[in-house]
């Protein structure tokens, strides 16, 4: 009996640990940063609901990009607040602001996508570079950064989005999360499968949205307007990464646990809607992990010490080089300390989110 439970918690390390040999793709990856960037017109196109503050604040960053040649394309989402006024503000001073106002129908009522969909209709240039409202970029070659990865045979870009570093518990599981899922879903993307981006810093061509009928085959569905695009029309061929610390984005995290979670539920409910291969990958990640965890502490009772504590140790060696290296591409290295319990933190998180939206669906963006 020893043996066998033996081999069954090896089984379940041994899944788990080939998971981060995967991502290792994106943390021993080398990206040759380039020194001279293309001029091409773009877009850059960011949708509002209520973002008064944050457009205020962050606006300027945008039109301080030093890309010779670019519109902004500011959509207001039917807010209630001042968005608008702050989105004109900006346009009497700058010719290249651009606004798309956009008024709630029966049929799209509180709609992102209807709402993206009518600025990207709006945008002259075929290079269409999206962020939040709440995202500021890292440097101001942000968007020649990653407009340049657009090319003839790359149509879509997959960029980080960070979060800023404050203090506590609930930042450092939200920066920690963000580092799990951007080594995820660039490591999925180098390895010739990927499977989504952020809106926080995300670019695409208008012949890719539109060839694909933009977001018609998941309109009614409340969130997914970055990561359900992506997974539908990515693939190894068209789609390229781009995770130079100039070109990242920052945007200020949730600072209440319950407004974390109704965020991560809005994007756990569009993962559900994700290719079947890549539900079953993700999940089988997921499932290992909540194994390992429950069979860790439970294989010293079961089995000889000396074996479980080896079989432990070798996993989470494995899983800190390949995290570690991730980390510090992703300028998150002060996390590596407490990787443990941010995982066992994260995991719990997850399970709370997953009972949520089965009992009941998560609610519209703002």
């Amino acid at each position: 009996m020893p043996m066998v439970l033996l081999y069954v918690f090896g089984s379940i390390t041994l899944l788990n640990i080939l998971f981060y040999l995967a991502f290792a793709k994106f943390s021993f990856h080398k990206i040759s940063a380039k020194t001279v960037y293309e001029n091409s017109p773009v877009s850059v196109l960011i949708c509002a609901k209520n973002e008064a503050e944050n457009l205020k604040k962050n606006i300027p960053s945008i039109l301080s990009q030093n890309h010779p040649n670019f519109e902004l394309i500011l959509i207001n989402d039917a807010s209630s607040d001042e968005t608008l006024d702050i989105m004109e503000e900006f346009k009497e001073l700058d010719s290249r602001v651009q606004i798309v106002n956009v008024v709630n129908n029966e049929t799209f009522w509180g709609s992102k996508k209807y709402a993206l969909t009518l600025g990207i209709k709006k945008a002259k240039h075929k290079k269409l570079v999206f962020t939040d409202a709440d995202c500021a970029p890292s440097s101001n070659k942000w968007l020649s950064i990653i407009s340049s990865e657009i090319l003839e045979s790359k149509e879509l870009v997959l960029g980080y989005g960070a979060y800023k570093k404050e203090k506590g518990f609930l930042n450092a599981l939200i920066r920690f999360e963000t580092l799990m899922t951007a080594t995820q879903y660039f490591s999925y993307a180098l390895n010739g499968t990927p499977y989504m981006g952020v809106g926080r810093n995300l670019a695409y061509t208008s012949t890719l949205f539109f060839e694909n009928k933009g977001f018609i085959n998941h309109i009614k569905i409340a969130s997914g307007d970055d990561d359900l695009f992506v997974n539908e029309v990515a693939t190894k061929k068209n789609t390229a990464i781009n995770y130079q610390e100039d070109a990242f984005t920052i945007s200020t995290p949730k600072n209440t646990w319950s407004s974390w979670i109704t965020q991560k539920r809005r994007h756990v409910s569009a993962a559900s809607h994700y290719k079947k291969t890549h539900k079953f990958i993700l999940g089988l990640f997921y499932i290992s992990n909540v194994l390992f965890w429950v069979a860790a502490p439970l294989s010293f009772f079961f089995i000889a010490w000396e074996f479980a504590l080896a079989i432990i140790v070798i996993r989470f060696i494995i899983q800190s080089i390949v995290l570690g290296k991730a980390a510090y591409k992703l300028k998150e290295q002060n996390l590596i300390p407490f990787f443990i319990f941010l995982e066992i933190f994260l995991i719990v998180g997850q399970i709370v989110i997953f009972i949520s939206n089965s009992a009941s669906k998560p609610t519209q963006w703002k």
